[in-house]
């Protein structure tokens, strides 16, 4: 993998700047006695962050997989650790949409906070900076070490500004969920450290590029799949490790840490950013595993979700229905539901953060957005109903919205691994519709309930800015969208060849059924010994050379095997079909822009 140093690209060190802007104000905060002049001083924080975050996103070079941005220090000699920032197709996304959401947060800090503004805000900018910091970290351990210092802020979060009387139970039953996944994913991340020292004879490293050289055995493949996909489930969360958060979002903070647990997908995204590609054949062997846990979690929490009176404990069990959508389409492995997943998981994360804020509206008039307490509010507050009906139909899928793009892309993506999985995907739009049009209907439209409706108040100014924002962001991805598919599109089909699922008959010609070793030195077109039987052997440079040539053969391959099957199924049909149009249109066709591969220079 190729790496563009942000020096070279850019000038300046932008991902350490936009690292480290929120933990300067955060700083600059404790210093300040005045509230008002707090919330200025945190305002502008966030602001300046997410105006960097979009230079960022829009300096992004599109149409190459290389690792941009990139800023190195170290490692440590003996232990491998560095500093190592960097960002791609998969993690771009993720920054921008974070620092948004910081920004929204902070805005409606003055509403919603009414004790302490001052530590709220401190506390927000250091969980934003934490979310950031694990988006931009290309070393394990540091990804690791901002994925537990998340903990601080969220701890303080919960137990100082949540709303129910449990709140410190809730927030021991989720520092205890991330700390067990934490202990899991750290003796994961050594093992592979330790399996980089062996194999390629330089020390230990957890460096994510020097870990993709490294061939891993069949066996150790399984184990740190495993430990790394739990701590990462239960992060998203799936079934059955999710009970933590119906207790967080019901007894937290309405808006703050609710918003980033909705919001930020960063369970999800370690599941594509480290365990594909670092075991692309433990990927394969269980992608059917994943996949049930995926459909068990979409039914499960559009079940559960359908019977909840609550909007927070229903948002609650539609992530994690949500995220058994996300599962399912990651882990078929082909580049439709690589983009689909992808791009699900920013619909989702902008469309879950804005329900969670119409829910933050409704507490702020009436308290807890209970049924028993509303019905009605349309009468009233018709303004605050187009939000969330528009927001809410943005997870269903609505033709002009995000999520449409995003569900057909799965639902493509599921198909090419087997119809069963596309009707299973399929089934999320039709529970989605049901509860959320279930609560809609006995909220928003029912019989107006006479002790809340003179409290229920449209929205005000700062709260139609910010359902325009995140109305506009779904709206953008759902009629434009080109440039965030442009973005993606690279690293998801190295990721996608890296992985090497398209087909059986691929599987077959390329070598399925060899050795993980071997298959892992084809795949990187690497030498390796161990697949002849004798011992590993460090891995040199000039054994590297040819790896170019190799990913265009592994492309062939595959390509072919697409064109074999399409006119097998043709054929199967009663019709014929040229050996042109099939090379031609190898692919089902996508509404959204695929790239030219014929002129495209080859990445790893």
């Amino acid at each position: 993998m190729n790496e563009v140093t942000a020096m070279e690209q850019i000038g300046f060190p932008i991902l350490s700047v936009l690292l480290f802007l929120p933990v300067v104000f955060m700083v600059a905060l404790a210093f300040v006695k005045n509230e008002r002049l707090a919330y200025r001083i945190g305002l502008a924080g966030a602001a300046l962050t997410f105006i960097l975050a979009a230079f960022l996103a829009y300096s992004f070079r599109i149409g190459t997989s290389d690792m941009q941005f990139v800023e190195r220090l170290g490692p440590l000699p003996g232990i491998g650790v560095g500093y190592y920032l960097g960002v791609d197709g998969v993690s771009i996304l993720f920054i921008p949409v974070t620092a948004l959401l910081a920004l929204l947060v902070v805005l409606y800090a003055e509403y919603s906070v009414q004790a302490d503004a001052r530590h709220y805000l401190m506390a927000t900018l250091g969980l934003e900076a934490t979310m950031l910091g694990a988006f931009l970290s290309l070393d394990l351990v540091l990804f690791w070490a901002f994925f537990v210092l998340e903990l601080v802020p969220a701890y303080f979060l919960i137990t100082r500004w949540g709303t129910g009387d449990r709140r410190r139970e809730a927030a021991f039953s989720y520092i205890y969920f991330m700390l067990t996944g934490a202990a899991l994913m750290l003796v994961g991340m050594v093992l592979l450290a330790v399996n980089h020292s062996m194999v390629a004879g330089s020390g230990l490293s957890f460096d994510f590029v020097a870990l993709l050289d490294v061939p891993v055995s069949e066996s150790l493949q399984t184990v740190i799949f495993f430990l790394l996909f739990i701590g990462f489930a239960v992060k998203a969360p799936l079934f059955p490790l999710h009970t933590w958060m119906p207790k967080v979002l019901e007894e937290g903070p309405v808006v703050g840490m609710s918003v980033f647990l909705v919001g930020i997908k960063l369970g999800t995204y370690g599941m594509l950013r480290f365990i594909i590609p670092l075991l692309p054949e433990a990927a394969r062997e269980w992608l059917w595993l994943m996949a049930v846990l995926g459909a068990v979690s979409i039914v499960y929490g559009a079940m559960i979700a359908l019977i909840q009176t609550n909007l927070r404990r229903l948002l609650a069990f539609a992530s994690v229905s949500h995220m058994g959508v996300v599962v399912l389409s990651i882990f078929t492995l082909n580049i439709y539901g690589l983009e689909g997943g992808l791009l699900q998981m920013i619909n989702f994360g902008v469309a879950g953060a804005g329900l969670f804020f119409v829910a933050g509206f409704i507490n702020t008039r009436v308290g807890p957005p209970e049924l028993s307490s509303l019905g009605g509010v349309s009468t009233n507050a018709p303004w605050l109903t187009v939000a969330f009906l528009v927001i809410a139909l943005a997870t269903v899928g609505l033709p002009g919205t995000g999520g449409f793009n995003g569900e057909h892309l799965v639902l493509i993506g599921a198909f090419e691994v087997h119809w069963a999985l596309s009707i299973a995907a399929g089934s999320a739009i039709f529970l989605t519709a049901a509860y959320f049009l279930w609560y809609f209907q006995r909220a928003f439209l029912g019989d107006v309930n006479e002790r809340t409706v003179h409290k229920m108040k449209d929205l005000r100014l700062r709260e139609m800015v910010i359902t325009l924002s995140l109305g506009a962001v779904i709206f953008w991805i759902g009629l434009a969208t080109t440039p965030f598919v442009e973005r993606m599109r690279p690293s998801l089909e190295a990721l996608e060849t890296r992985a090497g699922v398209t087909s059986p008959d691929s599987f077959a010609e390329s070598g399925e059924g060899q050795s993980s070793e071997a298959s892992i030195a084809r795949v990187n077109d690497v030498p390796f010994a161990g697949a002849e039987g004798g011992n590993p052997e460090p891995i040199s440079d000039a054994r590297l050379e040819n790896r170019e040539s190799g990913k265009a053969r592994e492309r062939g391959i595959r390509r072919r095997s697409l064109h074999r099957i399409r006119r097998k199924y043709v054929e199967r049909e009663g019709a014929s079909v040229g050996d042109e149009r099939v090379e031609n249109d190898p692919t089902p066709h996508s509404p959204l822009p695929t790239p030219d591969l014929s002129d495209r220079r080859e990445r790893p």
